[in-house]
């Protein structure tokens, strides 16, 4: 798969963070959309349905959290990377990987590092990404 054909969904309400990411991830061909709040983000995933999501913890609206657990709910193997300035927090990445995180990168970060990390979850992805089927089961 070439870089082109993947769709990165960022969450992160730091501007400059935002300009940062896309210069980045946009120079390896990657397509990128940006969301400067968690709502926004959340309402944006099943419409695109992005191969991989980067995002902050601290958001309006929204919480990266709880983008998190709406796409590991909704979908099956989108990968979830945090940036975020929480590190020294370490409950809120305990509860961010429990949520099912993929990794997780402290800001301020080596922009090649998190190709690295981008690349290597993408190298590990080998199934497409599609809602998760739901089962109704209706007693009598």
């Amino acid at each position: 798969m070439n870089n082109s054909d993947l769709k990165i969904l960022i969450a992160e309400d730091d501007v400059l963070m935002i300009k940062i990411l896309e210069f980045i991830l946009k120079k390896e061909g990657y397509q990128v959309t940006s969301c400067k709040d968690g709502l926004s983000a959340i309402e944006k995933i099943p419409v695109l349905i992005p191969d991989l999501i980067i995002t902050d913890i601290m958001l309006p609206f929204r919480s990266g959290l709880e983008i998190i657990g709406y796409s590991k709910e909704a979908f099956e193997n989108i990968p979830v990377i945090v940036v975020s300035s929480l590190g020294e927090e370490e409950g809120t990445v305990i509860e961010a990987f429990n949520l099912g995180a993929d990794d997780f990168v402290s800001k301020p970060f080596n922009p090649n590092e998190l190709l690295l990390r981008i690349k290597r979850l993408f190298a590990k992805k080998n199934h497409s990404i599609k809602p998760k089927e739901v089962s109704v089961s209706i007693s009598a």
